[in-house]
Formats: C-alpha cells, sequence, structure tokens
C-alpha cells in the first residue's frame, strides 16, 4: 500500500496533485508482482495462453485491485499505450494516474502520461517463422525482442525505471533464468555492439509456493540516454 504522499486540492480542475517520493515507482512494482499469482489464480478468469489475451486479463485485474486499494486508488492501466516518445512503438501495459496529477521528482505525470512502460512476453517464445527463441532479450529479426526494445530507447526512452512480465508456460523460473543468462553471454561472447555481461539479470525473490520470481538487471542505452533499471516479474502459469 502507498499510504505517503501529499495531495492538495487544484483549483479550477477535477484533479487534484500527488507528490510521490522517488521510490513510489518501486513500491508500485511490488504492487504489480503482489497482484500476478491473484490474477492467476482467480477462479473467474478465463483460460488464455496468447501474450495479448494475457495482458488484456492482467490490466482488467490490475484496475480492479486498484480500485479497491486505499494506496493505489489514484490509478489506472492501460494496454498497448503509444510510446511518448517513439512514433508507432507501442508499451504492452502502462500505469497512469486517473483523475490526478502525479508528480515524482519534480516530473509532472497526468492521466494521458505513462508512470512507468512495461513489456510483456511468453515463455517460452511461441513458435513461427520470423520467432526467435531467444525475444525476451533480442530478436535476429528486427527490434522485437524484450530487453533489446528497451536498451535501443525504442520503449520508456524517458523513463530511468521499466519493468517486464513473463508468462512462464513450460519448465520453472529458475530454468528460465539460465537459459535467459546465457543467450545474453551468448551476445557478449560473439561481440554483438551494445551487450555486456553488466546486462545479466539478478535474482531478487524466487517464491516457489506462488510460481513467483523477480530478477533486476541495468542496461546501457543508445542515442546518448541514461541507463534504465529493469525489475523482471515472472510468473508461473503451469
Amino acid at each position: 500500500m502507498l499510504a505517503s504522499f501529499h495531495g492538495s486540492a487544484q483549483s479550477g480542475s477535477l484533479s487534484k496533485d500527488l507528490h510521490l517520493a522517488a521510490t513510489s515507482l518501486y513500491r508500485l512494482l511490488d504492487f504489480i508482482t503482489d497482484e500476478l499469482p491473484r490474477w492467476r489464480d482467480r477462479s473467474d478468469r478465463k483460460p488464455a495462453t496468447s501474450e495479448t489475451s494475457l495482458t488484456s486479463q492482467v490490466c482488467a485485474h490490475l484496475n480492479s485491485a486498484a480500485r479497491h486499494s486505499a494506496g493505489w486508488d489514484f490509478l489506472q492501466f492501460r494496454v498497448e499505450e503509444p510510446d511518448e516518445q517513439t512514433k508507432g512503438r507501442k508499451i504492452d501495459l502502462v500505469p497512469a494516474p486517473c483523475g490526478s496529477t502525479v508528480w515524482i521528482e519534480g516530473r509532472r505525470h497526468a492521466d494521458f502520461d505513462t508512470l512507468l512502460p512495461i513489456e510483456c512476453k511468453r515463455l517460452p517464445t511461441p513458435k513461427g517463422k520470423d520467432r526467435d527463441e531467444r525475444e525476451y532479450v533480442i530478436s535476429r529479426h528486427g527490434s522485437t525482442g524484450g530487453i533489446q526494445r528497451f536498451k535501443a530507447g525504442h520503449h520508456g526512452a524517458a523513463h530511468k525505471l521499466g519493468a517486464m512480465i513473463a508468462y512462464i508456460q513450460r519448465e520453472t523460473s529458475m530454468a528460465w533464468d539460465t537459459r535467459v543468462s546465457g543467450w545474453i553471454k551468448g551476445l557478449v561472447e560473439s561481440g554483438q555492439p551494445g551487450w555486456t555481461t553488466s546486462d545479466l539479470l539478478h535474482l531478487e525473490r524466487d517464491d516457489k509456493g506462488l510460481q513467483l520470481a523477480v530478477f533486476r538487471s541495468s542496461h546501457t542505452r543508445e542515442s546518448g540516454l541514461p541507463q534504465i533499471e529493469l525489475r523482471h516479474l515472472w510468473v508461473g502459469m503451469n
């Protein structure tokens, strides 16, 4: 729950100002993380396997959860939101203010602004002639890799913190950690420009009972952008 913010009525507006601490985005990620197994285990959730359907379900659940939370009821979640700086690119899932103006470190966020970008991926990647099994990290067929998009600044160029949700549909999170680490190390060993061992994921939490794992990573970016930190939220769907 987000308990520490300062609100003030804004004259001539239907919204109110909320001034949040810099750490509030990490607490927002904690909220999303805790809701993922609750979403998965809902008895009224319709079976789904596609990334689009799963992300739409997550969005609906998070909107409901936020509405019933005393700490996050100023939020809304949206899917397929246009990136703020890269035209033609869409972010899978974004939290945004709802009826409030949110200030974080002096930056203003209104209803139309993304608080942080979230990319969603299935593990394993679905098979197809234009698919790459490494798509969580990178794709040989273009800039469709998850981490790749953030490093290139195609996603979240206006942000220093982002997230990735993985729907694990086969094997365990630890098995996928080994595989993802191997893909990144392979890029480093092959001399792929811009990739180093600093791009590796680091485990923060592994709850085998909930089939939930959290990793963090930090990545250099192109075009002079500052580093971006990513939180990786992996939920088992088995």
